[in-house]
């Protein structure tokens, strides 16, 4: 138990903080592809308003084009030339080529202000960005945006292979920080996790030792009662209520902690189990007809199915006992006139054990909750057959000890079904 809580306590720490590093590390590289996209549009716009060209603004004296491209004043509510206009530098660091499209044919391209494609590369890459339709996007390393004019249709492609690179390099150098930060994480919980449940370890320990030794000085006073009221019935020579109810009781008080001291040792981490491979099958079967008796006795129907040849390794006695608890169960809390289904069959590599028994209405779904000890869905009910509520932790106890899954539901709220997995040979 105390290893399982571990290794939860690992996974639940690694998995906050994977979530967490996803979510930073996401949303830094997502709003960092949004400001390279942004940066481009607001590049490519200034070049589509002018005809695929800059404006003379931004351009030194001495490198303006002889002829103004746009009217003096067109370009100041500009936002963007605004910020960067001033200083040229946009003009100067951008590489881009402009492809013109008259009547749906590519009519020119212009390379000037590229050097990295041919013409022909250029004019392949326009022509599938053409056929699309779309009005913006990215082709390969390049931002492209659509525009009309004078008529024409005019597809304005900006180098984005810089700014593509740094973005990439961020990623995956943040992806492998992440990485290595969750591998350190995992490291150090590894190391300390032990020193964290220490202490609920040393009370689970403590708490299985005061069982165990409460139920062994029990036995002693126990066995005494019972011999003291055999002595007091042969003494009167006549049976006596009184006694009666003292035997009945002691015998409760004897399987009682014969039952705790059983679930404390098979809830040890290396419990003491003779393993050994067996026949499940042939164990599940002889179990299942000892009970045909009992459920015609008090009238229920009992049905078994058994698929043969299905291997275990496990301890023979205490599968025995997992598959009498969850056979005693449903005979005990199926009502009159109940029915009780039990059932063995392959599940990959596992042998699936059902046992489903009818039940007065009860709560719909997960029913887990009954393996807890001295649970008890109707107390009442419970009392009244003898019951303590340790038989099912018993046979989870068992179950786990075995390396297998149990699992209780009621799909209706009128039924019972109890699932145990165990693996096989």
């Amino acid at each position: 138990m105390i290893s399982r809580l571990r290794k939860k306590l690992i996974a639940a720490a690694i998995v906050a903080v994977f979530l967490v590093l996803l979510v930073l590390i996401g949303s830094i590289n997502v709003l960092n592809r949004r400001s390279l996209i942004s940066d481009a549009d607001s590049t490519l716009q200034i070049l589509a308003e002018n005809k695929g060209a800059f404006p003379r603004q931004m351009f030194r004296e001495q490198d303006r084009p002889p002829e103004p491209l746009i009217p003096p004043n067109e370009g100041k509510n500009n936002p963007f030339l605004g910020r960067r206009g001033g200083s040229g530098e946009l003009a100067y660091q951008s590489r881009f080529f402009t492809a013109w499209f008259s009547d749906g044919s590519l009519s020119r391209i212009n390379l000037d202000n590229l050097a990295s494609l041919t013409e022909e590369e250029a004019a392949a890459l326009a022509e599938s960005v053409y056929a699309t339709g779309r009005g913006k996007g990215f082709a390969e390393e390049y931002r492209y945006c659509r525009a009309v004019c004078d008529g024409d249709t005019m597809l304005v492609f900006l180098n984005c292979q810089r700014e593509l690179a740094t973005f990439r390099s961020f990623l995956y150098a943040s992806i492998g920080i992440s990485a290595v930060g969750v591998l350190a994480v995992f490291l150090l919980l590894l190391v300390f996790s032990g020193r964290v449940v220490r202490p609920v370890a040393e009370s689970y320990e403590k708490q299985k030792r005061f069982i165990t030794d409460a139920g062994h000085e029990l036995k002693t006073p126990i066995t005494i009662i019972r011999a003291d009221a055999d002595v007091l019935e042969s003494e009167l020579d006549a049976e006596n209520e009184w006694i009666t109810d003292i035997r009945r009781q002691t015998e409760r008080l004897t399987e009682l902690t014969g039952d705790l001291i059983y679930l404390s040792r098979m809830e040890e981490e290396n419990a003491a189990l003779q393993m050994q491979g067996f026949s499940f099958s042939e164990l599940v079967d002889e179990t299942a007809q000892s009970f045909q008796s009992l459920a015609f006795s008090k009238g229920k129907t009992f049905s078994a199915s058994v698929a043969p040849d299905l291997q275990v390794n496990g301890d023979e006695k205490a599968l025995a006992k997992l598959i009498s608890i969850l056979l005693d169960n449903a005979m005990k809390y199926s009502p009159e006139n109940g029915t009780v289904e039990l059932r063995l069959e392959k599940s990959g590599r596992l042998a699936r054990l059902t046992v489903k028994n009818s039940t007065p209405p009860m709560e719909k779904g997960n029913a887990d909750r009954l393996f807890e000890r001295f649970a008890r869905e109707d107390r009442s009910r419970n009392s009244e057959s003898g019951g303590f509520g340790l038989g099912l932790a018993i046979a989870k106890a068992v179950t786990e000890a075995h390396k297998g899954t149990i699992h209780a539901e009621s799909g209706d709220g009128i039924s019972l079904t109890v699932t145990a997995e165990l693996p096989l040979c």
